[in-house]
């Protein structure tokens, strides 16, 4: 193929772009930085398939094609069309345009995919001497983000998003994203030492994630990317980077609890464990956890309970936190991080967090109230 070293641009939640990016440089890739929801770094085609395959935070990886000034839809349709589109398209490609635009002159979503279209096949027109292009073949979707007047157009090399790792088809209502409560594990420095305890554990996600972190499980080990049918990247280099993941793997003991309230959510959380591959890590019990009866010599809670936007009734949310800081007032050892979007979390626990943090669940803003022992 062409130039070996390409610009990637990893979309993130809000607050999780710090965190995205340590992943990056842990998996030694280069010129790594962060802006507003989004990192970028540079690569070859196998360190996308390391990102791919590895990054716990990130949303996607996408292969930035071209960026430009684009305060006008000429200047959009020029930029676009002189793109080296014919590099990357075959001519039976399947093409999708989606997008958005933010604090700019072009702010018209359904425009711009339209101008972005047009100025793909009218540069792919003069490259393969077609006027139509049947679109059967393997799907390489644009996508392109227009800021303050600057677009940036790119390929998305992972098709579903990363953070379906493909464990959760079944979960309960009002799920966590499987990234933010990696996010949280991460945060709460667990790597499988101490004991680790979800008690509002819902379908599983943040014991799952904590699980695969403990194993040092690439969360994308079990599930295909879309560049991985894109005639341009070398085959090899997936298997590859999936061969280096399986062998970067640990085996070790670890105590790792998740329990709920509603044996529903239990059986749900267990059979996404079995999915992960990770259920013989993980123990799981219905259980009320506004009477934690946990003992511990050193460990961690990670949990997102209940709110008001799940429940509908806040009333009954903040009686929920207030239960449960009363059950952990006398408790030792265990530290604390809990996501909450309910601002007076901290009045109903009955203690103010020894830090906080601001995170997106969604669209949802929340904050991880954090305790320490």
């Amino acid at each position: 193929m062409m130039r070996q070293s390409f610009t990637f641009c990893v979309p993130c939640l809000f607050g999780l772009e710090g965190l995205a990016a340590d992943e990056l440089r842990r998996l030694d890739l280069a010129e790594v930085r962060a802006e507003d929801g989004r990192v970028f770094f540079t690569g070859s085609p196998g360190d996308c398939a390391k990102a791919n395959l590895n990054l716990r935070c990130g949303e996607r990886v996408l292969l930035e094609i071209g960026s430009f000034p684009a305060r006008s839809f000429d200047a959009l349709f020029e930029g676009v069309r002189a793109l080296p589109w014919e590099d990357w398209l075959p001519r039976d490609a399947a093409f999708p345009v989606t997008g958005y635009s933010l604090d700019s002159a072009l702010f018209s979503v359904p425009d711009c995919q339209r101008i972005i279209k047009k100025a793909v096949v009218e540069r792919l027109k003069t490259r393969y001497r077609l006027e139509k292009f049947p679109e059967t073949g393997a799907e390489y979707k644009i996508r392109f983000s227009i800021r303050k007047d600057k677009a940036s157009v790119c390929l998305d090399t992972s098709g579903v998003a990363l953070h379906k790792r493909g464990y959760r088809p079944a979960h309960t209502e009002a799920s966590l994203r499987e990234t933010l409560a990696a996010a949280m594990v991460k945060l709460a420095r667990y790597r499988g030492r101490d004991d680790f305890c979800d008690p509002f554990c819902g379908s599983g996600t943040i014991a799952i994630e904590a699980a695969l972190a403990a194993l040092n499980r690439a969360p994308g080990l079990n599930r295909r990317f879309a560049a991985e049918s894109w005639a341009c990247f070398d085959p090899a280099v997936w298997e590859q980077a999936r061969e280096a993941a399986r062998a970067a793997e640990y085996r070790g003991q670890y105590r790792i609890f998740a329990s709920d309230i509603d044996p529903r959510a239990v059986r749900l959380a267990r059979e996404n464990a079995e999915r992960a591959k990770v259920a013989e890590l993980i123990d799981f019990s219905a259980a009320d956890a506004c009477a934690f009866p946990r003992e511990t010599e050193r460990g961690v809670i990670v949990t997102n309970p209940p709110y008001g936007e799940r429940l509908l009734d806040r009333q009954q949310a903040e009686r929920i936190y207030r239960d449960f800081g009363a059950a952990l007032a006398g408790k030792e050892n265990w530290s604390l991080y809990l996501l909450s979007s309910d601002p007076e979390f901290e009045r109903c626990f009955g203690r103010s967090a020894d830090k906080k943090r601001k995170l997106y669940n969604g669209m949802i803003k929340c904050d991880l109230y954090m305790y320490y022992k």
